[in-house]
């Protein structure tokens, strides 16, 4: 079989229909073009979010009467649990000028006494500071003899976990609505090329052309329909980024950067898509064709 040929079928679709290839190729690159900017988004944005998540730490206020030798025994203990990824000491004395850091007044003057505790900050791993992990964290900690108190952002934890939810909900629906819009779009363009060559195709099944050799130029089609449109949105979107980002601060200019491979991934994913909506296309209506 001459690859030739299959480009010159192929190609022929696009001038036989130019107005359904030329929408097919616009589908596909606004939806590449949203999913792809969607995908950045939602990936910085997890990226942020588990920064925030490793940022909530867990303090552990110690009761008045742990001497030193408890003290190290509760923070081997501590340190000992899965969830945890760092544990520091915080004395008294430190207590007092983080106090005065934070306040600018110093509690042994106010009081003639330093009534703060004790403590250790936790840090947990990335993979178990969620709602759950934590709370089965501050039960195991809360049961220590001479700890007095755990605190730690559980609220904070909870909005987080539940935005991050919705965030990946809402991106799966919006890529798949876009993803079958654009396979419809394909799969009807193509639908137009094998009942414009209906005859032909009818003709070259009675001279025993292989199925393959029938059906390529349209595979190819819809290959070249995706490549296209892969191609455009991944220019668009490379075009977002150089010329938008001028206008924004270097800490938004970071946090927006796209690494290089994510443009191969649109085009790769634009492939796929004319792939599988000419896959679809050809499965159902060239079997009809064979039969009328």
């Amino acid at each position: 079989m001459k690859i030739s040929y299959i480009f010159d079928e192929a190609l022929s679709g696009f001038r036989r229909n130019p107005v359904a290839s030329f929408s097919s190729i616009v589908s596909i690159t606004v939806s590449l073009l949203l999913i792809g900017l969607f995908a950045i988004f939602s990936i910085k944005i997890s990226n942020l979010i588990e920064t925030v998540k490793h940022a909530v730490e867990f303090e552990i206020f110690l009761q008045d009467n742990v001497d030193s030798q408890m003290r190290e025994a509760i923070r081997e203990k501590i340190a000992s649990f899965d969830e945890v990824d760092s544990v520091k000491f915080i004395s008294k004395d430190d207590a007092a000028k983080i106090f005065k850091e934070e306040f600018g007044e110093d509690i042994n003057t106010i009081l003639d006494f330093n009534p703060l505790p004790a403590s250790f900050k936790v840090t947990l791993k990335s993979n178990c500071n969620t709602p759950s992990k934590a709370e089965e964290l501050n039960q195991k900690i809360s049961s220590i003899d001479g700890v007095e108190e755990v605190v730690y952002r559980k609220d904070l934890l909870r909005f987080i976990d539940q935005r991050a939810n919705v965030l990946s909900i809402a991106g799966i629906l919006l890529g798949v609505f876009l993803a079958v819009s654009s396979l419809v779009l394909v799969s009807n363009t193509i639908r137009l090329s094998i009942y414009a060559k209906k005859k032909n195709i009818r003709t070259m099944e009675l001279i025993g052309a292989s199925r393959w050799y029938i059906r390529a130029p349209f595979l190819v089609g819809g290959i070249l329909q995706g490549l296209i449109g892969g191609f455009l949105a991944a220019i668009f979107i490379y075009a977002l980024e150089k010329f938008g980002t001028p206008y924004i601060s270097q800490e938004l200019k970071d946090f927006f950067k796209i690494p290089p491979e994510f443009y191969f991934v649109i085009i790769i994913m634009g492939i796929l898509l004319g792939l599988i909506g000419s896959g679809i296309a050809i499965k159902r209506y060239i079997g009809e064709s064979f039969s009328k």
